[in-house]
């Protein structure tokens, strides 16, 4: 029974971090409000579909309503327009990198909004550490290589947006007691109501739909923003949210080797290194490396 989760875990590794795939091909008939809107419209059916047959309730609460909608503004709508639109300008392997800071980005806004928690001595040195990981991903010593500067940007923007929606939801939405799947529909459900409108307004890029990018963004929501919450949470149930928080640092490494295997992107020398700073540091900020250490 120890090993149940580990198919979920490996799932849901995989398609997040070839999430970044996904929406460079969907970048090729969709606009980023396309790509933002298609895969929560595709996820939130996806979950729809899944607390009906599962007979979940959901919450009819406004209030309740209300705070999902800021967790998808946080989790969806700006940082799934944010990383469409930064993916323009950089490649899929500096994204999937650049996204294994969002741990770093967590304890940041964990220290901002919870200020009685202090700062550990671990914890500083892995946000140092992940912010030179970041420094040597971009080769900041040459400029920032072949990756605009505008599309790096968007991307530590996004981040930010993840960095802040996890304490939000500690302090807002747990306390509430809803059932992950409910919690997730809603979200889902309001991220896609929010972008609707953007969508009508410039949604298609290019009147030219190949399979390849069709099934890249139906596998984006319906795996990536649908099925990816129900592995997660099976993850949380079986082998505890330690375990579960540590696929962030399984997603670059897929997006490393997707990215240079089907899209032809050439890996320099440093996004490599910088990847595995990236990693030690959230790990650190963690309190991951001196657990092991205790545990010895």
């Amino acid at each position: 029974m120890r090993k149940s989760w580990l198919p979920a875990y490996i799932a849901l590794g995989v398609t997040w971090g070839c999430s970044f795939i996904f929406i460079e091909l969907g970048l090729e008939f969709l606009t980023p409000f396309g790509v933002a809107f298609v895969r929560c419209a595709l996820g939130a059916i996806t979950l729809l579909i899944i607390v009906k047959v599962r007979k979940i309730a959901l919450p009819k609460d406004k209030s309740t309503w209300r705070k999902l909608w800021i967790v998808a503004l946080m989790l969806n709508v700006v940082p799934g327009i944010l990383f469409a639109f930064a993916q323009q300008y950089v490649t899929s392997v500096v994204a999937g990198i650049i996204n294994a800071t969002t741990p770093l980005m967590t304890m940041v806004f964990m220290l901002l909004l919870f200020r009685e928690q202090k700062l550990k001595s671990e914890q500083i040195i892995g946000l140092l550490i992940g912010a030179t990981g970041v420094m040597v991903v971009l080769g900041i010593w040459k400029g920032i290589g072949d990756n605009q500067l505008i599309g790096v940007v968007a991307l530590l923007l996004a981040v930010s947006c993840y960095g802040y929606s996890f304490p939000y939801t500690t302090r807002k939405i747990l306390p509430l007691g809803l059932k992950p799947e409910a919690a997730a529909t809603i979200q889902l459900c309001m991220a896609a109501i929010t972008l609707l409108p953007l969508y009508l307004f410039d949604g298609i890029a290019e009147e030219n739909y190949r399979l390849t990018p069709l099934l890249a963004v139906l596998a984006l929501g319906v795996l990536g923003s649908g099925f990816a919450y129900i592995w997660n949470f099976s993850i949380i149930a079986a082998a505890g949210g330690s375990i579960a928080s540590t696929v962030t640092y399984v997603t670059p490494v897929v997006a490393v080797i997707v990215g240079w295997i089907f899209l032809g992107e050439q890996i320099t020398w440093h996004e490599p290194i910088g990847a595995v700073f990236v990693i030690l540091g959230a790990a650190m900020t963690q309190g991951r490396l001196k657990r092991k250490v205790v545990s010895k």
